[in-house]
């Protein structure tokens, strides 16, 4: 493995200082909770090593998003990012080859970095509204790839696939004889109507998601990734326990009385983030120095600036935060001109946000 820091963790708002930001839209989850929020005290729990699958009780309510699983299908793990982790260096090695779309989640694309692999970049398209085109992505294709990689909602566009495309994808990798892995951190954030678990519909297909973004909790550090074939479950089961062993014994039950309440802490973060990004397009509406797609789910979206403001995207991005407060997270987070900049609508409060989209006009005039 070749680790290499990733800057959308090297220039994070936890290592930059919370402190010295006063609007961060760089965020891309819901606002942080406190167990006092959730109503939550722990009990006086053993801190023994707990089951290395994770609790049957939180894998059972992961299952039930789905009559077609079991929790005998769900692997609690570290997180989404432990989920990806796992899932790549379970099934990539360095003769192995991925497709995997850009841009992503960072994680997607520097641990197969890291593993050695050969990566195609099946690359979104402002122009095209961020669609993934099943058929670029068949074209990437060779003899050796293991796994195609795609996100849904999409992260940092929002953006998300139809039914049809996600169906597409599966019939894709059975037909090449891989894997499909589908990050859906943002799935419960689905603005519209949700798709199907991708796990639910074929043993090659993989889910990953976790409770960081929607349910404001990730301090808990509690994903899980799905499968429903049990060789490929066994095997990632053994990469776990030589990773981890086991998960966080506070951390799994905090979460499974988090998924016990999904439906009741859902309902008012969806009807809060319908709210919020409308507030977005209204301001984006009347903004004629920056264009988007407008997102499907999740609670980010990712402005393009149409030409480069007064000074460069560096002197730009200065002014933002030095004189304005405000922090964004700028395209090369994504391998993409920073003339792009992810927003998340979903972390600061409502003032916040409006201080902040407020911050990024002033910004723009130089």
């Amino acid at each position: 493995m070749r680790y290499a820091r990733m800057p959308i963790e090297v220039e994070s708002p936890e290592e930059y200082g919370y402190a010295r930001i006063r609007y961060n839209l760089s965020e891309s989850s819901v606002a942080d909770r406190r167990l006092s929020d959730l109503g939550l005290t722990i009990p006086d729990l053993t801190l023994l090593y707990g089951e290395h699958r994770g609790r049957e009780r939180l894998r059972e309510l992961i299952a039930a998003d789905d009559p077609a699983l079991s929790a005998a299908d769900v692997l609690v793990t570290t997180g989404a990012a432990g989920a990806l982790f796992i899932v790549a260096t379970s099934l990539l090695a360095a003769d192995d080859h991925l497709v995997v779309i850009r841009p992503n989640y960072a994680t997607n694309l520097e641990t197969p970095r890291a593993i050695g692999c050969a990566v195609t970049h099946v690359d979104l398209r402002f122009e095209e509204g961020f669609r993934l085109d099943v058929a670029r992505v068949a074209a990437a294709l060779t003899p050796r790839t293991r796994l195609i990689s795609v996100t849904c909602p999409h992260n940092p566009t929002g953006v998300m696939l139809t039914e049809a495309e996600l169906r597409a994808l599966v019939a894709l990798a059975a037909k090449a004889g891989c894997h499909l892995l589908v990050d859906e951190t943002y799935r419960d954030l689905s603005l519209e109507a949700r798709l199907p678990l991708a796990a639910s519909l074929a043993p090659h297909a993989i889910s990953v998601s976790s409770l960081s973004k929607a349910y404001g909790v990730p301090g808990i550090r509690t994903g899980w990734l799905i499968t429903r074939d049990p060789a490929l479950q066994e095997l990632f089961l053994a990469a776990h326990e030589q990773i981890n062993i086991c998960g966080s014994v506070v951390d799994e039950w905090i979460a499974e009385q988090v998924m016990s309440r999904r439906a009741e802490l859902l309902a008012p973060t969806l009807a809060e983030m319908r709210r919020r990004l409308a507030l977005v397009s209204d301001w984006i509406a009347g903004e004629d120095r920056l264009e988007w797609v407008r997102p499907a789910g999740g609670v980010v979206c990712f402005p393009r600036m149409k030409t480069e403001p007064p000074g460069g995207t560096d002197a730009f991005y200065r002014r933002l935060l030095e004189a304005h407060g405000a922090y964004v997270g700028p395209g090369h987070w994504f391998e993409l001109p920073d003339t792009y900049f992810r927003l998340g609508y979903g972390w600061p409060t409502a003032d916040e946000l409006t201080a902040g989209l407020a911050a990024i006009s002033a910004a723009l005039d130089g």
